[in-house]
């Protein structure tokens, strides 16, 4: 979704009109495609992170991961959020 720009010194809300109705956020359809995003994300990384910790073994499981968040970071392919959840799942799949 794409960040709005509103001019003025009040508080707004972004909203979009949906089939008549406004809405502040994601749709359902945007939420579950940003999910599937992520989750394939987290599913390629694995090995990313069982080679790196392979090739870096005096680095902790934390440090690796801390490793990969960077990268992921860097990209601007996320939100913050987003990244958070990647991370939690990315440990839960390695089992670290």
């Amino acid at each position: 979704m794409t960040p709005a720009s509103l001019a003025g010194a009040q508080p707004k809300l972004a909203g979009r009109l949906i089939e008549g109705r406004f809405l502040v956020g994601q749709t359902d359809e945007e939420r579950y495609e940003r999910w599937d995003v992520c989750e394939d994300l987290a599913q390629q990384l694995v090995a990313k992170a069982q080679n790196d910790a392979a090739k870096f073994p005096q680095n902790s499981h934390d440090v690796t991961l801390r490793r990969i968040r960077r990268a992921i970071e860097g990209k601007g392919w996320m939100t913050v959020v987003e990244c958070d959840w990647l991370m939690v799942r990315l440990q839960t799949l390695l089992g670290w």
